[in-house]
C-alpha cells in the first residue's frame, strides 16, 4: 500500500480561493487567449467559459467543508456495537485531458474538482487551442506547486505517453474514437475513468411546440460557439405538418441573432482549425440539399450557419457527429418514422424535444436513453449544478457537476469500527448447536 496526496479541507480551501482571485486578475488574458483560437466574442467567453469557471470556483469553496465531511451510516445488527461511516478520500494521482471547444472551461473545470477531492493532478490541455492551454499552463504552474498540479503540453503523442504511465483516476473529454483508446489504457492498470463523449443528439420538433420559440432556441442551441459544443442539436427530427413554418423561422432567428453580414458579425465564431474545417466543408458537398446559408471561407476558417435536408439516411452527414455549424432537418409522419429515425443511433449525449404534449414527451423521455434530456430548450440542462453531467454507452460514462464532481474524484472509504465491550460467542467456532440461533438471528434483517 501506498501514501497518497491528502491535504487538509482548509488547505484545498485556500488553494481554490487562490485560484479564484488569480482568474479574476486575467480575464482580459482569458478572453484574448479564446478569441485567438475560436474567434470567441467577450460576450461568450464570460457566458460559456470563464463565468461558469468562476461559479463552479464558488460553489466548491463554499460547499466543499460539507462535501468532505464523513457519512455516518447505521450499523448492521449483526456488528453491534459499532459506528459505521464513509470517509471520503482522493484516489491519488489523476490524468485529466481537455478538449478544443470550450479549452478553458473543460480543463479547469475538472481540475478544480480533483484539487478539491485532495488528489494532485497532471493536466493536459488540447494542442488545437494553442493560446488558451499556453495560458492554462501558465495558471496551473503559478497556483499549484508540482507535487498538485502540473500541466504538460503536446499533441496526441505526449497523450500516448501519459497513458502508457499509471494513474489513479483518469478523466477525459473527447470524441468517441479516443474515448475508447483511453478506455483502453486504463484498463491495462484497471484505473477507474470517467468519458466524456459526444454522440449524434437529436432534437425532436413536435406538432404541438411553439414554433417561434423553438426556432430561436434551436438556433442559439447550435450556432453556440459555431456548432462546436457536445451537447449541441445535431439534426432535427421535424413533424411534417410544420416542417416549412419551422424553417422559415429558423432563417429569421438566423438573421436577427447574426444579420446579414454574419461574417463580419464579431459574435459569430469560427471553426478551430484547417483539418476540421475541410471535414464540415465535405459534408455540404455530398448529398445534401442546402436550404439556407452554405457560405464557406477557409482562409477565415468561415461557415455560415447553413440548414440542409438529407435525402439518405446513410449519409456521412446522418451517421457522424457534426461538431459544426451545420444543421440537417429531417422530417417524420408518425411515431413509427420517428422511432426508426431514433432506433438508428447509439445513445446520445443530450436528447432534446420540443413539444407541448405532455403524452408525446412522457412517451418519448421514457423510451429513449441519452446522457441528458432537454424539453422546450438547448444546451440549458448543462448550467444546473445539481444535476449529474455525463453519457452513458457510446456517448461515455461517469459523471461531474456540483456535488457529483467531488464525488467523482473521490473513493467514499467504508469503516466499521467495532466496540469492545461486548463480544458475542455465536460467530466462533466450533459451531455444534449454534446453527439454530444463526437462523433466528438472520430472520431480523
Amino acid at each position: 500500500m501506498k501514501h497518497i496526496f491528502n491535504p487538509s479541507v482548509s488547505e484545498r480551501v485556500a488553494k481554490l480561493e487562490q485560484l479564484r482571485d488569480y482568474l479574476q486578475k486575467i480575464e482580459a488574458e482569458i478572453v484574448a487567449a479564446l478569441h485567438a483560437d475560436l474567434k470567441k466574442s467577450e460576450f461568450e467567453a464570460v457566458a460559456t467559459e470563464i463565468g461558469y469557471v468562476q461559479a463552479v470556483l464558488s460553489e466548491t469553496i463554499k460547499k466543499l467543508p460539507k462535501w468532505s465531511k464523513k457519512r455516518r451510516v447505521s450499523p448492521a445488527l449483526i456488528n453491534f456495537p459499532s459506528r459505521d461511516y464513509l470517509l471520503a478520500e482522493p484516489y491519488g494521482k489523476v490524468l485529466i485531458i481537455a478538449p478544443w471547444n470550450y479549452p478553458f472551461q473543460l480543463s479547469m473545470v475538472p481540475l478544480i474538482s480533483a484539487i478539491a477531492a485532495g488528489n494532485s493532478v497532471v493536466l493536459k490541455p488540447s494542442e488545437y487551442a494553442p493560446k488558451t492551454a499556453l495560458l492554462v499552463s501558465k495558471i496551473v504552474r503559478e497556483n499549484f506547486n508540482v507535487k498538485q498540479a502540473v500541466a504538460v503540453l503536446g499533441d496526441a503523442e505526449i497523450a500516448a505517453v501519459l497513458l502508457a504511465k499509471r494513474w489513479d483516476y483518469i478523466f477525459f473529454t473527447g470524441s468517441v474514437q479516443t474515448g475508447k483508446l483511453v478506455a483502453q489504457a486504463a484498463a491495462k492498470h484497471l484505473t477507474p475513468i470517467t468519458l466524456e463523449l459526444g454522440g449524434k443528439n437529436p432534437c425532436i420538433v413536435d406538432r404541438s411546440a411553439d414554433i417561434e420559440l423553438a426556432a430561436r432556441r434551436i438556433v442559439w442551441g447550435k450556432f453556440l460557439n459555431n456548432g462546436q459544443t457536445c451537447i449541441a442539436p445535431d439534426f432535427l427530427l421535424v413533424d411534417d405538418s410544420i416542417a416549412d413554418s419551422l424553417v422559415a423561422n429558423l432563417k429569421v432567428e438566423i438573421k436577427r441573432m447574426f444579420g446579414d453580414s454574419i461574417q463580419d458579425n464579431p459574435d459569430y465564431g469560427r471553426i478551430v482549425n484547417r483539418r476540421q474545417f475541410l471535414r464540415l466543408k465535405k459534408y455540404l458537398e455530398t448529398g445534401v440539399d442546402v436550404i439556407h446559408g452554405g457560405r464557406t471561407d477557409e482562409f477565415d476558417l468561415y461557415i455560415e450557419p447553413t440548414l440542409v435536408t438529407v435525402s439518405d439516411e446513410n449519409s456521412s452527414i446522418m451517421t457522424d457527429e457534426l461538431f459544426g455549424p451545420i444543421l440537417p432537418i429531417v422530417t417524420y409522419r408518425s411515431q413509427q418514422e420517428l422511432d426508426k429515425w431514433l432506433t438508428r443511433l447509439e445513445k446520445p449525449l443530450a436528447f432534446y424535444i420540443f413539444s407541448n404534449s405532455e403524452v408525446f414527451i412522457e412517451q418519448n423521455t421514457r423510451q429513449y436513453s441519452a446522457g441528458g434530456i432537454c424539453i422546450n430548450d438547448t444546451l440549458v440542462q448543462f448550467t444546473n449544478n445539481k444535476l449529474p453531467f455525463g453519457g452513458v454507452g457510446e456517448s461515455g460514462y461517469g459523471a461531474y457537476h456540483g456535488a457529483y464532481s467531488f464525488e467523482t474524484f473521490s473513493h467514499r472509504k467504508p469503516i466499521v469500527r467495532r466496540g469492545s465491550w461486548l463480544d458475542i460467542s455465536l460467530r466462533y467456532p466450533p459451531y455444534a448447536g449454534k446453527l439454530a440461533a444463526l437462523k433466528k438471528l438472520l430472520k431480523l434483517f
